[in-house]
């Protein structure tokens, strides 16, 4: 099971698809406060659908109490930032790895980002463009990790709803 880590995240709908993301992918949420937005908006929960509600989170109250309640985060966890030194898809994840993103206006302070120099990896982009979409750099990122995995447990192959694919 893989971990997407929030630091501090501003915007709810961002959340509410990353929560969806984790839902279809089996994936675990963690939220380290503070967050922009409280937890039962409207926004949060529309953006996230009907997932929500089946969604695995956890809120911390600040990053030293996610490494104390998560303690194999310190040998596992990856930071997604556009200061990385490596592509995200040249460092190999463990199945249990955490995934951490920054918030959308600032990303991950760099006293945390100079403790992972070797786990730090960026989405590359063109030119000077400060960041992606934070739900679309999670999707990025987590499928990477779990392409690497296999796809454990995930449907693989769809079907059509009213008629074969012959």
């Amino acid at each position: 099971m893989m971990n997407i880590v929030l630091l501090e995240p501003e915007m709810p709908a961002n959340t509410g698809n990353i929560g969806r993301t984790c839902v279809a992918t089996g994936s675990r949420l963690h939220l380290i406060e503070p967050l922009g937005f409280k937890i039962n908006e409207k926004s949060l929960k529309r953006a996230g659908l009907d997932y929500w509600n089946s969604l695995d989170v956890t809120v911390y109250d600040n990053y030293e109490d996610f490494l104390e309640e998560n303690p194999r985060a310190r040998e596992r966890l990856y930071m997604a930032t556009t200061k990385g030194l490596n592509v995200y898809t040249e460092v190999s994840y463990e199945p249990d790895a955490y995934i951490m993103f920054g918030k959308e206006s600032a990303g991950i302070p760099e006293e945390i980002l100079a403790a992972h120099k070797d786990t730090a990896v960026r989405i590359p982009m063109i030119g000077e463009i400060r960041s992606l979409n934070l739900a679309n750099s999670v999707a990025v990122v987590l499928y990477e990790a779990l392409r690497q995995q296999g796809f454990g447990g995930m449907t693989l192959q769809g079907k059509l709803r009213s008629r074969d694919w012959q």
